[in-house]
């Protein structure tokens, strides 16, 4: 087989190919040294367009969480208002617990005191028990006098 030369290519040095014998993908192509070599070729190619993303439904939980955010937020701030509203009686009820418990406090030491104080003026209650039994398993009576 006697080598063509090819035509486009000068100083090939290689054995000869016409353009039409080489392959697909392949092209001669000059390396930064000054060689030319065959290689195989990419050729930029166009991307595929992305397919559309599948509308998906919105989930139960995220519409309920959506509805219920604004809701409790109001329901937040409407009771921050009313506290605010209810701040001065707030201060006003919270002094008139404090004077509560001091008057519980000062009832639960006055009112033993005064108890003890109302048992000292009468004299102590006599107590007369007498009991009567008859053997050693015998049935016990007692009367009981006060005086």
């Amino acid at each position: 087989m006697t080598p063509r030369p090819l035509a486009h290519t000068p100083g090939w040095d290689g054995p000869r190919m016409l353009p039409e014998e080489l392959p697909p993908g392949v092209q001669v192509v000059t390396l930064p040294g000054g060689i030319r070599t065959l290689a195989y070729t990419q050729h930029p190619t166009t991307p595929a367009p992305e397919p559309a993303p599948a509308v998906q439904p919105i989930p139960a939980w995220a519409k309920t969480t959506a509805l219920l955010a604004p809701t409790v937020g109001g329901g937040i701030a409407a009771a921050s208002v009313g506290l605010s509203c209810a701040a001065p009686g707030l201060i006003a009820m919270s002094q008139a617990l404090w004077s509560a418990v001091a008057l519980i406090a000062a009832g639960a030491v006055a009112v033993p005191l005064v108890l003890r104080s109302a048992r000292r003026s009468a004299p102590p209650a006599q107590i007369t028990q007498n009991i009567t039994a008859t053997g050693l398993f015998g049935r016990a009576n007692g009367t009981i006098n006060h005086r």
